[in-house]
């Protein structure tokens, strides 16, 4: 067994590599101490029970994820503000698809998504706004593509920022 202390932080780190990994059936504390190499023992000093894990867990994602979901200072124009929003839509790590995919069997999962996806869809509305655009189907039409480029992109490996540019120029060109 480790003779390393470890934090709620290294659960949490070791909770989003197995649920890359395995999904979220290994989101369990047997499980997560084994590929610790510790005990449960560290697992349920840090964590009242696996509920309570799953809810730090989910707490971290939403943080982590509404940090990197955010305009640029004020002195950018808006539309460079829309631009740098779209394209930086998706959050910094590659473990909101996983997250995502949690959400369809996890009551608990699918609120967390649903509140990170209204506080983006809320900063997408205000950026259109800030352009003179008031359609809210716009900032769900930009979000949607964002949600699905980052599937592809799993896929294929390219880089987003180029074609979310080409949507928000294309919007504005349309609408503005």
């Amino acid at each position: 067994m480790s003779a390393t202390r470890l934090s709620p932080d290294s659960w949490i780190q070791a909770g989003f590599e197995a649920l890359l990994a395995q999904g979220p059936s290994a989101l369990k504390a047997e499980a997560l101490a084994r590929n610790l190499k510790t005990t449960k023992g560290s697992f349920y000093w840090h964590f009242k029970d696996v509920p309570a894990f799953h809810d730090a867990l989910l707490a971290r994602w939403e943080e982590q994820s509404l940090n990197g979901f955010h305009s640029p200072a004020e002195t950018v124009n808006a539309v460079q503000r829309l631009r740098s929003l779209a394209q930086n839509g998706e959050s910094d790590s590659n473990v909101e698809p996983a997250i995502r995919a949690w959400a369809h069997g996890s009551e608990k999962a699918a609120e967390t998504v649903a509140r990170v996806d209204a506080k983006r869809m809320k900063s997408l509305d205000k950026a259109l706004s800030d352009v003179g655009l008031s359609n809210p189907e716009l900032s769900r039409i930009i979000y949607a593509a964002n949600l699905g480029m980052v599937e592809l992109s799993e896929r294929d490996g390219q880089t987003n920022e180029e074609a979310l540019g080409t949507l928000v120029d294309l919007v504005l060109a349309l609408y503005a």
